[in-house]
């Protein structure tokens, strides 16, 4: 049985491998039928399945996580005290913590606004949703809280700019423990504040 995995979307990926140029096995995930090469039928070793925050599933390489439960709690409890919460998403890596954001309406509210203005009748609806693959939230990162000593549990804290000049992460200058920096960065999320973090 080849190795599969369903992401949050109820989409289900297999694993191929196929060849780089220079010989070497590569490994991906394609959806069945979309696919060339050969079907895998156990994980490699010291490998692990990953999925990103807009449901891209991908081979990597093992990694402890070196982030604490309750430091990924304290970052949920501050996103869910946040006025437009259902926006947001975190994804815990490695090192780090990160917040990302929707940049697209949420199907589930579309669905709804469409059913309520032109009255779509149950067939209508299910039809639609059938295209959510095509029309899901995407996600991109705003804010992250990097590990910066493991035993003091001390974290830096960074932003997305996007300006031309300084496009990529911008380091912000308040360093210390996630649950206080998160109590102090999270509720600038969306604001005109957020973009005056230095």
């Amino acid at each position: 049985m080849p190795v599969s995995y369903t992401n949050r979307k109820g989409q289900t990926y297999t694993l191929y491998k196929g060849q780089t140029k220079t010989g070497k096995p590569r490994y991906y995930f394609g959806r069945p039928g979309h696919s060339q090469g050969e079907p895998v039928k156990e994980l490699p070793s010291g490998f692990t399945i990953s999925e990103n925050i807009n449901g891209l599933v991908t081979l990597s390489k093992y990694r402890p996580v070196l982030i604490q439960p309750e430091e990924v709690t304290a970052i949920e409890a501050e996103v869910k005290r946040h006025p437009e919460a259902y926006q947001y998403q975190i994804a815990v890596k490695r090192d780090k913590i990160e917040i990302y954001e929707q940049n697209s309406l949420n199907f589930d509210v579309l669905c709804s606004r469409l059913q309520t203005t032109f009255q779509l009748d149950p067939d209508q609806v299910s039809r639609l949703r059938s295209q959510e693959e095509h029309y899901a939230p995407r996600y991109t990162p705003v804010l992250r809280f990097i590990l910066l000593d493991l035993i003091q549990r001390r974290f830096s804290v960074q932003r997305m700019c996007y300006r031309r000049s300084s496009d990529g992460w911008l380091e912000l200058s308040q360093t210390g423990p996630v649950a206080e920096l998160a109590h102090a960065f999270i509720p600038t999320l969306g604001t005109d504040l957020f973009y005056e973090l230095w």
